[in-house]
């Protein structure tokens, strides 16, 4: 058991596996108060490396590794995981739960930032930014700019937003202050608080679908949204509208857009994660001009990332404490009461 001070109670400080890139500052905070490896490699660390550095590690420190059955036996003393990521998919609750290990996120902090990148995404789709940035590099501006390089406006359009937590607030923000548009939501339950500030309309997702010249999915991954947008949801959208994905790539059967998107049964989509990642660089949907790729860097910005693994190495300190972190995962919270 771990003291107020972060001390165990022979006298040694935990240890703990950095399985993530962090900025320097964080890494030396927590090496002021564990004992500490990190994962030097770039990218992820493979799953095989993971397993072999976890047997003495009391707090581990990740993005979006898997935490399950399998890992668990690797870690017989693990105490606490953070996650430096708002989702928590990755954690199987049921093995942490019977192992009485914590598990903490990252909500909050990036909120404003993701709902920067999505907006962007709506702009360059829309806009076709992408697309005529590689036609004015490829030396094919003429003098005249011709009708089938137009895109469609922005403002003043109807925004469909699937998931109104908080990302989904942050952008109904920007798209009725900033952009004058129509807030249409679904979510499991009604948000009064978006009602009042955005004007918006609670709605079914059917209603949403047909109305919205702009579909954002933000709904958290769980087993009711695994392919919530399939075939029958994208026959239901205009043809003139957009598609925007930015939660979960499991929330998207992928064959069906791509089927959407070759029947021109949709304008377009702007997408940051995929059911793969990355994504194989043979799939379909990286052959449309009218889709905008991007490698699920939702919160990728330096003050945001800063942010987010100070606030996962604080929860990762605090858990080792036996005390609940502030951003506890709601499922484990029990498991130091």
């Amino acid at each position: 058991m771990v003291s107020k001070c972060g001390i165990l109670k022979d006298g040694s400080k935990p240890k703990v596996l950095i399985a993530r890139q962090v900025p320097q500052e964080v890494e030396e905070w927590i090496g002021r108060h564990c004992e500490y490896s990190k994962w030097e490699g770039s990218g992820d660390i493979p799953r095989s490396e993971l397993l072999k550095q976890l047997g003495d590690v009391d707090g581990l420190l990740i993005n979006r590794e898997k935490i399950d059955g399998e890992l668990l036996d690797a870690a017989p003393k693990l105490k606490i995981v953070a996650n430096i990521s708002v989702g928590y998919n990755n954690f199987d609750i049921g093995e942490m739960q019977a192992r009485k290990v914590l598990g903490t996120h990252t909500p909050n902090v990036l909120d404003d930032t993701v709902a920067d990148l999505v907006f962007g995404l709506m702009l360059s789709t829309a806009r076709r930014l992408c697309e005529l940035d590689r036609y004015v590099k490829a030396g094919r501006w003429n003098e005249t700019v011709t009708p089938d390089l137009f895109g469609m406006d922005v403002h003043h359009q109807t925004l469909g937003i699937i998931g109104m937590g908080r990302i989904g607030r942050a952008l109904a923000q920007r798209g009725k202050w900033g952009f004058d548009m129509n807030i249409l939501y679904h979510n499991r339950s009604r948000h009064p608080e978006a009602e009042q500030r955005f004007n918006a309309q609670y709605c079914t997702l059917e209603e949403l679908l047909q109305r919205s010249d702009f579909v954002v999915l933000l709904a958290p991954l769980s087993p009711q949204t695994v392919n919530l947008m399939s075939g029958r949801e994208f026959g239901l959208m205009k043809r003139s509208a957009v598609f925007i994905s930015a939660s979960r790539g499991e929330t998207v059967d992928e064959e069906a857009l791509v089927e959407a998107l070759r029947e021109g049964r949709i304008l377009g989509a702007g997408l940051d994660v995929y059911r793969k990642e990355p994504i194989p660089p043979d799939h379909p949907l990286l052959r449309f001009k009218n889709v905008v790729t991007l490698p699920h860097l939702g919160s990728a910005t330096t003050r945001t990332r800063l942010a987010m693994a100070r606030m996962a190495a604080e929860n990762l300190l605090i858990g080792l404490k036996r005390e609940i972190p502030p951003q506890c995962v709601p499922e484990l919270k029990h498991l130091v009461l």
